[in-house]
């Protein structure tokens, strides 16, 4: 590899972790006049607590960043290497990193999940349509959303390794291990989640949230 070369993948990795970082909740937060989503519920700035502070249409606004900025930095990847397989997985993770751990809040910020969705709307979008499903059955039927997206991240890893497996060498094996290593670190953003699960506390998703475009006691 070039000199050239290495600094167009460090620049990619620098943007792709910048932009993970945009902390989307909180700036619509700012545009709507609504509470910080941080200052409720889990404390995180993602699509749930933002359904909670600010209800469901700036809820869908932070939901639509949170995705772009995963998938944004991979297809700009892509587009700038020709395809170069381990730089977009690269910036997949530098997006992700930057989704839980953003420069611009002390390195803190949401769950990654959104996020890593983006990253594999660009990888692999079937891997995230026969994915979510799961994701939202398991929400539905129990009302944790924590467990939709552990379930939901297993379930991908073994969509995409299925892909990988019947491509027979046409597949970078890169993405599969990119999508198990996503599942480890969406697992390892929910330890809290999980050792509620495990000891019957964790907070139950209230579906009432969904029929209403204002945040839970607007006119």
């Amino acid at each position: 590899m070039d000199a050239a070369a290495v600094v167009r993948d460090v620049l990619l990795l620098v943007v792709a972790y910048l932009a993970g970082s945009i902390p989307v909740g909180v700036i619509v937060a700012r545009i709507s006049g609504g509470p910080d989503p941080r200052t409720i519920g889990s404390g995180r700035t993602g699509g749930t607590n933002a359904l909670r502070a600010l209800g469901r249409k700036w809820a869908a606004l932070v939901v639509i960043g949170d995705l772009l900025k995963g998938a944004l930095p991979v297809l700009l990847a892509r587009v700038a290497t020709g395809g170069d397989a381990p730089v977009e997985v690269a910036c997949a993770l530098a997006a992700v990193f930057g989704s839980s751990r953003s420069v611009f809040l002390r390195f803190a910020g949401g769950r990654g999940v959104a996020t890593g969705v983006g990253t594999m709307l660009v990888i692999q979008p079937w891997a995230v349509i026969l994915a979510a499903p799961i994701f939202i059955g398991v929400i539905l039927i129990t009302r944790y959303v924590s467990l939709g997206s552990l379930l939901g991240s297993v379930a991908m890893v073994a969509i995409v390794t299925l892909w990988w497996l019947a491509a027979n060498g046409a597949v970078p094996i890169i993405y599969p291990i990119y999508a198990a290593i996503g599942c480890v670190l969406i697992w390892l953003a929910h330890a809290d989640n999980i050792d509620r699960l495990l000891h019957g506390t964790e907070r139950k998703f209230d579906l009432s949230l969904l029929g209403g475009g204002g945040p839970p006691g607007s006119a």
